[in-house]
């Protein structure tokens, strides 16, 4: 088996000052990689901002032989950040949607300031960056983009409703982009990643968040960006050595009498509704209205 390289290729990596960020920052430099690693340097909140953060790892791929560039903007200014890959190394072949905050709360007690702020962090920064990306991908007819969900936007979680919304809305976001890259091969894929970061220690112990090294996540990341990978449109869970595809699920499900039916008809079917024996796995959109669009065909 041959070695993944991505020599003379340029990654972009947000919040890659510390965590997962930096894994995916380091490998990509050791496997030859230009890197630019971004991270604001604020805490785990959204809070204040420091440029030794993302010194730090830049210095640590130099010292190790590798290339990279600092960027300390928000991924708010995404244009900013891809707009460095292109002053340092001329071109962006990977962009790593990684930069992420926390502000939880129960429903009841979050504000709008909560709300907002993760919102910015996930999903505008996460597009500002890639749509500053896309044109140059789609020009030079290869690119590479992974986004981080979370098995809170996939499951649901206590006092999580504001994050939750936001991964959730990352993978759409990348779900949709694959489709659109697909021609000009630039593969978008996501993952949920569970490992020990200056997020996850807020809810996790000390000892569960050094057991679920970054390190255990960054593999898939590195695979998905391979050049020879025609992955796309991939959602994987990940983390302490476990890797899984996911997909979404549907029953056989019940079609009704569109002549008229109420309340009670699908009371009278809900056995059938929500029976997962043999469920079929729609893959895009076209197989999910085929099926469900079926009915109007019947007689």
């Amino acid at each position: 088996m041959s070695d993944i390289r991505f020599d003379e290729r340029v990654v972009v990596v947000t919040g890659a000052g510390n965590g997962l960020g930096r894994s995916h920052a380091m490998d990509f430099a050791r496997r030859g990689a230009k890197v630019v690693v971004n991270d604001l340097g604020g805490g785990a909140f959204g809070e204040g901002s420091d440029q030794r953060v993302a010194d730090v790892v830049v210095d640590e791929i130099k010292a190790a032989g590798g290339e990279a560039a600092a960027n300390y903007d928000s991924v708010t200014d995404g244009d900013k950040i891809v707009q460095t890959a292109m002053d340092a190394f001329g071109r962006v072949d990977v962009v790593i949607n990684n930069a992420g905050i926390l502000r939880d709360k129960s429903f009841h007690k979050m504000t709008d300031d909560d709300w907002d702020i993760i919102f910015d962090v996930h999903v505008r920064g996460a597009y500002k960056v890639t749509h500053a990306a896309w044109p140059m991908m789609r020009d030079q007819n290869y690119g590479r983009v992974v986004f981080t969900t979370s098995a809170a936007g996939i499951y649901g979680n206590f006092g999580q409703t504001n994050y939750s919304a936001a991964k959730l809305a990352q993978l759409g976001m990348a779900q949709t982009l694959a489709h659109e890259g697909r021609s000009k091969n630039v593969n978008v894929n996501t993952i949920a990643p569970i490992a020990g970061s200056r997020l996850t220690e807020t809810v996790m112990s000390k000892e569960m968040v050094d057991m679920l090294k970054p390190e255990y996540v960054t593999p898939l990341v590195i695979k998905l960006c391979d050049e020879n990978s025609a992955v796309t449109n991939g959602l994987f869970e990940v983390g302490a050595g476990f890797c899984a595809e996911v997909r979404w699920e549907r029953t056989q499900g019940a079609y009704l009498d569109m002549s008229g039916f109420d309340a009670e008809d699908i009371e009278d079917n809900w056995d059938k509704i929500t029976d997962f024996t043999d469920a079929n796995h729609p893959a895009d959109i076209g197989e999910a209205n085929k099926l469900l669009f079926a009915n109007l065909r019947r007689d």
